[in-house]
């Protein structure tokens, strides 16, 4: 096997029909991403035109799109084209509620990314409850009968991305009020998502009451609360079947409990650098993780040039829809614009054990499990926003609780202080 260079001119949709097609079978559609074009010029251009003011009022807005407050930059942050250290400066003079509002997201996410990168497949376990499942259930169901379902459903096969309000009522919807099996929901929404990441497996679970004992109902409440266009316009409107609360589910504890104490599950990542210092690098290994220029590894290694496979034997096994491969080929289309971009297909440790390459340590299982294989030459500590330690991953706030103070919302320090004074 060999590589090829990427030509920056290259057409993403053309590229993936020709070169992975067979790893795209199940979709008809190869039309790439209109809203949410891949690489660093369109992340950096999506921040800048991130305005977070009003944000904690709107972010749950759905219709009018005009008035959605979601950042939209959920894909740029899950393939390391921006960092959450960029977000989290960008917004730093805007309005105090404004900017914890939206500072408490970007740790959410940090917080799946820690899961993940500590407990790795158990994530799809469920961590303490298993919602019950009934035979045959539909999911989201047949469709040209709810217009909510239907209008999230459209968007995320167009766009590859939904606001966070409509992927709730879809986990919802598939799981608590269907009773379908929640992995295959979690799994269908990842091979569309463009922001698609095993880490969001925490956002599913804690969404259908598996990590928390509470499920997330949904309602008709809900719709025409964030977007009564849709009531409306909907065939249902006259007898909507979602027009009750949906009956709290009776859960039963998981078989296999995931422990997720303090102490329990420490970090694999390094902190440091490891540097082999009889080897020389050669390239910087990049991964889908991290597409960006500020990748610690390309940022090491400015005159190196950057190699991307695309590792087929994972391929085969996810299937993801052609759109969230086309928005890898802009990323590097784009990166290649600014320094020398080599790409491979095939299986990544053959194509690469006899390079001496230079990369990020990813947060992912996969990637360590193939690094063991290659042993690269030099290897740099993925950039945190949080720093990675053995702190509580039972909840979203025992973690945050342990952050550095550095992290501490204004929100949370008033959490705190009220704490110690009770």
């Amino acid at each position: 096997m060999s590589f090829s260079i990427l030509s920056p001119s290259s057409n993403a949709e053309d590229w993936v029909r020709t070169h992975l097609g067979e790893f795209c079978e199940p979709f008809g559609d190869w039309t790439a991403s209109e809203r949410f074009r891949g690489g660093r010029t369109a992340a950096l251009s999506a921040l800048e035109s991130f305005k977070v003011r009003g944000y904690a009022a709107t972010r749950n807005e759905v219709l009018p799109i005009s008035s959605r407050g979601a950042s939209q930059l959920s894909p740029y942050i899950r393939h390391g084209l921006l960092t959450l250290g960029e977000a989290w400066e960008h917004v730093s003079t805007a309005p105090d509620h404004d900017r914890d509002k939206f500072r408490d997201e970007l740790l959410w996410q940090e917080y799946t990314r820690h899961m993940y990168s500590r407990i790795g497949t158990h994530l799809a376990d469920s961590l303490r409850y298993q919602p019950p499942e009934r035979p045959n259930a539909q999911g989201w169901g047949e469709r040209n009968t709810m217009a909510c379902l239907d209008f999230a459903l459209a968007e995320l096969e167009t766009d590859g991305w939904v606001p966070n309000q409509m992927r709730m009522w879809l986990a919802s919807h598939w799981t608590v009020r269907e009773g379908a099996h929640w992995q295959a929901g979690e799994r269908e929404m990842y091979r569309q998502l463009l922001d698609g990441s095993y880490a969001n497996r925490a956002g599913w679970q804690w969404t259908i009451g598996s990590a928390t004992g509470r499920p997330y109902g949904f309602s008709r409440w809900q719709v025409t609360k964030r977007a009564p266009a849709l009531c409306n316009e909907c065939p249902s409107r006259h007898s909507c079947p979602i027009e009750q609360w949906p009956d709290e589910p009776q859960l039963d504890e998981a078989t296999h409990r995931v422990e997720l104490r303090k102490g329990q599950n420490p970090p694999h990542e390094p902190l440091l650098p490891i540097i082999d210092a009889s080897r020389s690098p050669e390239a910087v290994w990049i991964t889908a993780e991290s597409l960006g220029d500020s990748d610690p590894a390309l940022t090491a290694h400015p005159d190196l040039p950057a190699l991307f496979i695309f590792d087929t034997p994972l391929l085969r096994k996810l299937s993801l829809h052609p759109r969230r491969l086309a928005f890898l080929s802009e990323c590097l289309a784009d990166l290649a614009l600014r320094r020398e971009v080599h790409v491979g297909i095939g299986n990544p440790v053959e194509l690469l054990r006899s390079i001496n390459v230079a990369v990020t340590a990813a947060p992912v299982p996969g990637f360590r499990s193939r690094s063991v294989q290659i042993s690269p030459a030099a290897v740099y500590p993925w950039p945190w926003l949080a720093p990675i330690s053995d702190a509580p991953l039972s909840s979203f706030s025992a973690w945050r609780r342990a952050l550095p103070s550095s992290l501490a919302t204004a929100s949370l320090r008033r959490q705190q202080r009220q704490k110690r004074r009770r």
